[in-house]
């Protein structure tokens, strides 16, 4: 609670003396002052910025497309094909969640159609990338830490593999993902996380080897 001056359950306040300040300590103090307000900004935000600086900086280097292409659409639709998904994603983090690959049902299957990107904090790719390895949820329920999602209730989605896309510098770029409205026997798990960790390596290599133009 802050200092009220006649707040009538705290002493009065005593006003200190006041004094002029030489020259010479008026400079000192202006230069600490403005050394404070320049100081670089710490934290998970300063962090995170780095990261994303770091990111763009090694996409932009490897000459990456940064938008909807169509060799990683096809990357992703392999993907859900072999894990038997509806949904399949290759997963840039940038100031969004960017799907430059993206493989989805047909506009009139009367499943929910996805746009290509997504708010950094929704899904369960932010966890992949904290992590930095592979996330298999056969059944989203089944874990109250991560039942309670967005992407549950707009999408209805029961279960998720995903993987981390992990540069030879220790970079994270984003990640690949196969989501499904139907959970999975649990029994599959690990068939389905050998999937998507397979399909991350082919999209790895496809960028440090593809000639993108």
């Amino acid at each position: 609670m802050s200092y009220q001056p006649h707040d009538p359950y705290l002493p009065p306040q005593t006003e200190p003396a006041t004094r002029s300040l030489p020259r010479r300590d008026l400079r000192h103090l202006v230069r600490g002052l403005s050394v404070s307000a320049s100081a670089p900004v710490t934290g998970p935000q300063a962090q995170q910025a780095s990261e994303l600086a770091r990111r763009r900086e090694l996409l932009q280097r490897l000459g990456v497309p940064v938008a909807a292409d169509g060799d990683f659409d096809e990357l992703a639709r392999d993907m859900a094909a072999q894990a038997g998904f509806l949904y399949g994603f290759v997963n840039f983090f940038l100031e969004r969640q960017t799907f430059v690959g993206l493989h989805q049902p047909a506009a009139d299957s009367g499943h929910v159609i996805v746009g290509r990107t997504m708010s950094r904090d929704h899904g369960w790719c932010p966890e992949v990338m904290a992590r930095r390895k592979a996330l298999p949820l056969h059944d989203v329920h089944a874990s109250p830490r991560f039942s309670g999602n967005h992407v549950v209730d707009a999408v209805g989605i029961r279960s998720y593999f995903g993987a981390p896309l992990i540069h030879d510098s220790g970079a994270v770029l984003g990640t690949v993902c196969v989501i499904d409205p139907e959970p999975r026997p649990l029994s599959q798990a690990r068939r389905l996380r050998d999937v998507v960790i397979g399909a991350g390596a082919q999209v790895m290599d496809h960028i440090v080897r593809a000639p993108f133009c």
